[in-house]
């Protein structure tokens, strides 16, 4: 069996300015520029799709796009039900985010690999280079 080395990511928006059809693309983008195959984004402002679980298990990782990570925002939400599928999946999680307000411990229970902030696009592009380097 090959190992995947396509990213799923996984964006909502990032406020108005910012829908997550434009999240995606600015990490998709930072993705590419590092050299790894093209991504496979999936929008989840409005739920998640039913074929999730199966573009999950095609992945080499899961990247969770979402503009805020807080203990009170995660409580029954698509982010803490995609985390909970990844690690129970065996499929590592990272997360993009404008703005953590995660302790460690909170982190460890998503398992999430590595926090990145990044507002707007250009932080958006140099945050999926860099996972780029680290998936």
């Amino acid at each position: 069996m090959l190992i995947p080395d396509t990213l799923l990511l996984a964006v909502c928006g990032f406020g108005a300015g910012m829908p997550a059809e434009r999240v995606g693309e600015a990490i998709a983008r930072g993705v590419r520029t590092g050299r790894m195959p093209e991504p496979d984004i999936c929008q989840i402002e409005d739920g998640l799709p039913t074929n999730f679980d199966t573009r999950m298990r095609r992945a080499r990782a899961i990247v969770l796009g979402v503009d805020r990570l807080d203990r009170d925002t995660l409580a029954s939400s698509d982010v803490f039900e995609i985390a909970t599928r990844a690690r129970q999946g065996g499929v590592p999680a990272y997360a993009v985010t404008g703005m953590n307000k995660l302790d460690a411990f909170d982190a460890r229970v998503l398992d999430l690999q590595v926090i990145l902030e990044a507002n707007g696009t250009e932080e958006l592009s140099a945050a999926g280079r860099k996972l780029a380097r680290l998936a």
